[in-house]
């Protein structure tokens, strides 16, 4: 089976996922919605074909709202992947969403970004629709599950595989970035009913179902949301980007486990 995957805040710690002694190669892949090929890292691991996206680029430089969400999406259906499992990075607001140091896997979230292209059905181009196989007519792709239950269910069960402790379900709410949120915000956001905080969620997952791929997300929660940390001895909230230099290794080792079990109890 061919998995695409899309790494973002610590993409680099998923460089061995493949088998030892397997080739790792770099392919570009033109699409249509992007001037440059999308850069896809390719190895086997289990007996599967797996297809990783750098989601901010080779350099970790591109930031979330410029993220060129159509050309990944449009590259890894090009490519053949059957399913996609992401990545992200996100922050804590409530304890139903996981202390810093933990995963989450998502089944909801809400958008409050802006201005990006979320859509392939821009009612310009519609042939590059076919092109992706799927309707040159607009369609209103169901969401109400936005994130697919069963590739939930069987990432679900590789983590109790794997003895990785994570949250089964929570919202996440997806700003636009790249700053980082005020703690009135969070308190928004929370009242809203969100659990964890991202950049990149939407309009990834979204994309990922009007082009027919099943799309799960693995997050790990890598700091408190903004004016959601603990005091310290000397009574100041530590800052996140200390939170992130101490969560976000032992987050993408943990997906790295999970990972892992999940491929090694798919079945090819």
């Amino acid at each position: 089976m061919r998995i695409g995957l899309i790494g973002g805040t610590g993409a680099g710690f998923f460089s061995s996922l493949e088998d030892s002694g397997s080739d790792v190669d770099e392919v570009e892949i033109q699409t249509a919605f992007a001037i440059d090929p999308v850069v896809v890292t390719v190895w086997q691991a289990h007996g599967h074909r797996v297809l990783f996206i750098r989601r901010h680029g080779l350099d970790a430089q591109t930031p979330p709202h410029k993220v060129n969400y159509r050309a990944h999406i449009a590259a890894l259906k090009q490519a053949g992947v059957e399913q996609i499992i992401a990545l992200n990075a996100v922050g804590g607001i409530t304890a139903a969403g996981g202390a810093p140091g933990t995963l989450i896997i998502p089944d909801q979230y809400i958008d409050y970004t802006y201005g990006r292209e979320h859509t392939f059905y821009d009612g310009q181009k519609m042939e590059l629709c076919a092109d992706l196989g799927i309707p040159e007519s607009l369609q209103h792709v169901e969401c109400s599950h936005p994130l697919d239950t069963a590739l939930r269910s069987a990432v679900l069960q590789a983590a109790v595989t794997a003895g990785v402790a994570v949250t089964a379900a929570g919202t996440c709410a997806v700003m636009q970035g790249p700053r980082l949120e005020t703690a009135a915000e969070i308190d928004k956001l929370e009242r809203d009913g969100c659990d964890v905080v991202g950049m990149t969620l939407a309009p990834e997952a979204g994309l990922a179902a009007e082009a027919g791929l099943p799309y799960a997300c693995i997050a790990g929660v890598v700091n408190f949301a903004a004016g959601r940390a603990p005091a310290n001895s000397e009574g100041h909230e530590p800052s996140i980007h200390q939170q992130l230099d101490e969560w976000v290794a032992v987050c993408m080792t943990q997906s790295h486990a999970l990972l892992q079990a999940y491929l090694q109890k798919l079945h090819a």
